[in-house]
Formats: structure tokens, C-alpha cells, sequence
């Protein structure tokens, strides 16, 4: 492994020409700069300087060195530019994860808001379901998680997180256009126990939340037709494939001239949906105003 500060003697040097001006420019001894010296020529393998009577020159080797020490330093400069600004808050990225709603429910808007409120924060969307957004905020593969309430997700009393409570939206149930419950007002579950059923697959959050509702009504749903997707979802129902539940702001700008959509009977299935990060981030100064523009937009 090379290390960057002797890749800064290097380069002295070889602006410098003698060892004793490059150790006065670098506020070393001349005895210093040699022992880096020797020490980058043991890490790279490689004879880099020859000296003579008229100083020190690089060779060949020390000029291809030379090449890449010019772009690596100038990488750390703009990585320390950056980190002046990000330690004030001001610049930086922040990587967000989101299922498909909640990215035009609530992500874009706080982008919107973020770009007036933050301009130097700049955020990264990544398309993730409820239940895979939470491990990648616990993995470091993203900052922040828009997630939803699940059977087995880390419960709200988690140490390794800070949650967010956003927002919660009731279930309706969407029939074919033809069905015999389309004229009902309200549809109890219980009505729908033999019927075919569309739904996300298992290990999608929704499909807990369809699960357990139906378990509440007394029955286990027929789940003949699986998609993540709830235009493909209403689709199904529109051709008359099945019933299902879909959260409802899903269904917003969908086609549903051959479907019905009816809110449930009763206590109508919910999906909490809520932002997290890993404990002790929410007060970063790049995530705090993230976590603030999430929760104005559900709002």
C-alpha cells in the first residue's frame, strides 16, 4: 500500500530537484525526506530518484509514479474541499432507498423541497421494497430508508436505528368491474374468502399486510396471481383474474374503467410507512434536513 504522504515527498522532489529544498518546502529534514524516499522505492518495488552532482532526478519508473501521484493528489484535494463543506453541512450525498410509492408520494417532493431549502445536498435515489431498505441502511449500502411495516422488520424499540413516522394509507379492495360485490358501498374481506386473490409475492411487505388482514377475517387468501407491481395487480383484477388489495395511493392515475375500487368494512388493512436511518445519523448534518424534507412532504 503507498501512502499519500510520501507520494507529497515525491512530487517535492521532483518540483524541488534536490532533497534539501524539498525537505525545506515540506518543513522536514533532508535525512526524512530520504527515508520516505527509500521507503516509497521498498512499497512500489521500484528505483524512483537517481541523485548526482547536480541534485536528484526521477527515473523512469519515479516519472510514471509521478503521473498518478499528480492525479491522486489532486483527487485528495477535492476529497478535503469537500469534507470543508460537509462538515458545515452545507455539501454532500445522501442515498436514499424507497419503494416505488413512496417515491412519488414523498421522496421527489422533498427533493423539490430540498433543492430550494439545501442546494448542496444532493440526493441518490435507489428503487428498493419495504423489507429490502431497511438491511441496506444497516449494511451502509445506503443512508436512508424509506420502509414500511412488516412481520419481522426491526421493531421500533431497535438500537441500531432512529425511525421516522411518515405517513399511513388504508387498503381498498379492487374487484373486477363484473364482481358480485361491485355495487356494495363497502366490502367486508370476509365475503371475498373464495375468491381468487392477486397480491405481492411473500417477503413483499404488502403481501404481510394482506395476509394478516384476511387471517383477521377468518380465512387464508387463494393467491393465484403474484406481482410486486400493483399496475400489473390492477390489471389482473380489470380482467377479471381476482380480487385484491392495494394500498391506495398506488392507485392513483391507474386505469380502473374495468375495475372497482371499495374501501374495506371494518378496520381497513394499513400500511405504516416510516423513514430510518442507523442510530445516532439523525442529527448528521446532511441527513437531519433529509429526514425533515421526508417528513413535510408526507405531511
Amino acid at each position: 500500500m503507498i501512502e499519500a504522504r510520501r507520494l507529497h515527498i515525491l512530487r517535492a522532489v521532483a518540483d524541488h530537484r534536490t532533497v534539501t529544498a524539498a525537505a525545506a518546502a515540506l518543513y522536514l529534514t533532508p535525512s526524512a525526506v530520504s527515508q520516505q524516499l527509500t521507503a516509497l522505492e521498498q512499497e512500489t518495488g521500484h528505483r524512483l530518484v537517481e541523485r548526482g552532482a547536480k541534485g536528484v532526478r526521477l527515473t523512469p519508473a519515479g516519472e510514471i509514479l509521478l503521473t498518478h501521484t499528480n492525479a491522486v493528489l489532486a483527487q485528495l484535494e477535492r476529497a478535503e474541499a469537500e469534507l470543508a463543506a460537509y462538515s458545515s453541512g452545507a455539501a454532500g450525498t445522501v442515498t436514499v432507498a424507497a419503494f416505488a410509492t413512496g417515491i412519488g408520494l414523498v421522496v421527489a417532493p422533498a427533493l423539490t423541497r430540498l433543492a430550494r431549502a439545501a442546494p448542496g445536498i444532493r440526493i441518490r435515489v435507489q428503487d428498493a421494497e419495504g423489507d429490502a431498505s431497511l438491511p441496506m441502511v444497516l449494511d451502509r449500502q445506503v443512508d436512508v430508508a424509506v420502509a414500511v411495516e412488516y412481520r419481522g422488520a426491526p421493531g421500533a424499540d431497535d438500537a441500531r436505528l432512529t425511525r421516522v413516522p411518515l405517513y399511513a394509507e388504508p387498503f381498498d379492495a379492487v374487484l373486477p368491474a363484473a364482481h358480485r360485490l361491485a355495487v356494495s358501498d363497502r366490502v367486508p374481506l370476509a365475503e371475498l374468502a373464495k375468491d381468487t386473490w392477486i397480491g405481492p409475492f411473500p417477503g413483499n411487505p404488502c403481501h404481510d399486510v394482506v395476509v394478516l388482514a384476511c387471517e383477521h377475517a377468518g380465512f387464508q387468501p387463494r393467491v393465484e396471481h403474484s406481482s410486486d407491481d400493483f399496475r400489473a395487480v390492477v390489471a389482473l383484477a380489470s380482467a377479471g383474474a381476482g380480487v385484491a388489495l392495494v394500498p391506495r395511493s398506488a392507485l392513483r392515475g391507474m386505469d380502473l374503467s374495468d375495475a372497482v375500487v371499495r374501501p374495506v368494512d371494518g378496520v381497513a388493512p394499513t400500511r405504516r410507512v416510516f423513514a430510518a436511518v442507523r442510530c445516532g445519523a439523525e442529527e448528521h448534518p446532511l441527513i437531519r434536513p433529509v429526514l425533515e424534507a421526508l417528513g413535510e412532504a408526507a405531511e
